[in-house]
């Protein structure tokens, strides 16, 4: 089946009979792939700025490090203010804003004279923007594919593994020529890139190709008229009450072909006619809340709460647990370096495996999430350099898989549908903003207690099983939901169907028998 596109001005919204896999949708993935870039990935960059900004503000590490844990955590707690301001004023210009206010924050972050300046300029309003900035890309790039939908998001996302090789080297070695304050202005120039990539989200509407119904086969003349003395026959006793029905072609003076009366009013003729033309774009709940009635949705928001505590702790503690091992800085960097090469694999694996039909993909999801789980817990029994960087390809390439397909499965029919994926995911990331929030200072705790860096790792991993655990209800959920519904639903019918005595029709017939008898024989 071809996919029918109407083509339309640059700004308007695309138009398509069913999602086209394809399309406009390549470019939306191109701008996605960017905004990764653009992200995350200078999140995960922003480390090269620790020392600097530890010497300049003569502050410790933990103080530093807080710009990024609020920047996280304001970026997933207005995860619903995104779907917000998406559904109202549209995916394109919100992340056209988004990109406004990172490179906002980022410039004056780069005048900053304490610490506290910063928590405000990159960790409110840069997170803002971030919020702003990805939530609604991921979300309409949702909607512009369906089979290819796994594949293409996991190749796009790797956006921001790629930026974590070329930023962190190219704004070292930009810091040594101009400084640390200039390097961030640098940033924030180039952060306003998000802006051309949110002109290119065109809104996408599908519209059901109307299907033209052909006419039955003429019966033969014969039967039709045997019909037709049939329902003259059971419509006699009608008479008396004031109805006539006329069938027979010969109480239709002028016609060769009877016309049956439709039984539905004028307006509604009026209304099906109206119907045919180009129907109104429906009007989208700011925010539906409705999810939350959802189980199956309950159970994958808390799969994800508890599995975001081994999302972000392994890459501020591994460098950390090396050192303590007797790894040098040099080994340590290439243990970090080789596990985001191991994440961009995994991610293009998850998608190529989750985009083969059929295939039940929150099953394949629970499987890596629990090979992920083993990873961290291996963290723990690492004793040497060789070990550790198994450990640390290992868990890259498991949280690849997992990192890479975990909003996008919100699409799928097992969790909430295509149709709830944009407030679905504006809930489900808020709830994960609490887990981003504490799990490095969880972590932290531990290893200030334990005074051993495995201890993060533990907690890493007891966080990653109970998430595997909810996961595994969803599916369950979802199919016991369907069931109720369909149960209340027949329910319904049968009680809004009344049984009817087996003779009532034969009855019926009856009597108009006889009264056409007596009407034969008084003629």
């Amino acid at each position: 089946m071809t996919v029918k596109t109407v083509k339309m001005p640059c700004t308007a919204p695309n138009v398509y009979t069913k999602v086209p896999d394809g399309g406009w949708g390549w470019t939306i993935a191109f701008a996605f792939f960017f905004v990764e870039a653009l992200t995350y990935g200078i999140i995960k960059s922003f480390g090269v700025f620790f020392n600097d900004l530890m010497e300049s503000f003569d502050e410790t590490n933990s103080r530093i490090s807080w710009i990024i844990s609020i920047c996280v955590f304001v970026q997933a707690f207005t995860a619903p203010l995104s779907t917000v301001l998406s559904n109202r004023f549209g995916h394109r210009l919100v992340v056209m804003a988004g990109g406004v206010l990172i490179s906002t924050g980022m410039v004056t972050a780069s005048f900053s004279r304490t610490v506290v300046e910063m928590y405000i300029t990159i960790g409110v309003v840069s997170g803002l923007g971030y919020c702003l900035s990805f939530l609604p890309t991921v979300t309409i790039l949702s909607q512009y594919f369906d089979k290819r939908r796994s594949l293409v998001t996991a190749v796009a996302s790797t956006g921001e593994c790629f930026a974590v090789f070329s930023f962190a080297p190219a704004i070292t070695a930009l810091k040594e020529q101009i400084g640390w304050r200039y390097s961030l202005l640098s940033v924030g120039v180039l952060q306003l890139g998000i802006v051309i990539c949110g002109s290119l989200l065109r809104p996408i509407i599908i519209k059901e190709q109307e299907e033209v119904k052909a006419q039955p086969p003429e019966e033969p003349t014969e039967t039709k008229y045997m019909l037709e003395n049939e329902q003259t026959r059971t419509s006699i006793e009608s008479i008396d009450s004031g109805v006539e029905i006329t069938t027979s072609p010969s109480n239709v003076p002028g016609h060769t072909k009877a016309e049956p009366k439709s039984e539905e009013p004028k307006e509604h003729v009026q209304i099906l006619a109206a119907n045919n033309s180009t129907p109104p774009e429906p009007k989208n709940k700011l925010l539906d809340f409705s999810v939350m009635r959802d189980y199956s949705f309950i159970c994958y928001a808390l799969f994800g709460l508890f599995a975001t505590l081994g999302f972000f702790a392994p890459s501020l503690y591994i460098i950390p647990l090396s050192l303590s091992l007797g790894i040098s800085k040099d080994h340590s960097a290439y243990i970090l370096s080789a596990m985001a090469i191991a994440e961009v694999f995994g991610r293009i694996s998850a998608g190529w495996v989750l985009n083969k039909k059929p295939i039940r993909k929150i099953y394949i999801e629970l499987i890596c999430v629990v090979l992920l789980s083993v990873a961290l817990f291996a963290f723990t029994f690492a004793s040497e350099f060789w070990g550790l960087m198994t450990c640390s390809i290992f868990f890259g390439f498991m949280l690849g898989t997992v990192a890479g397909t975990h909003i996008p499965l919100l699409a799928e029919d097992d969790v909430v549908g295509i149709a709830k994926m944009s407030s679905a995911a504006g809930v489900y990331v808020f709830i994960q903003s609490l887990a981003g929030l504490a799990g490095p200072p969880v972590a932290g705790v531990l290893v200030d207690t334990t005074q051993n860096y495995s201890s993060a790792f533990y907690s890493c991993a007891a966080g990653m099983v109970l998430g595997a655990v909810f996961l595994s209800l969803v599916r369950p959920c979802k199919v016991g939901l369907c069931r109720r519904r369909q149960q209340r639903v027949e329910e319904g019918t049968a009680q809004a169907l009344p049984e009817l005595p087996d003779d009532f029709i034969d009855m019926d017939i009856g009597k108009a028998e006889n009264s056409g008898k007596a009407c034969d024989s008084t003629a």
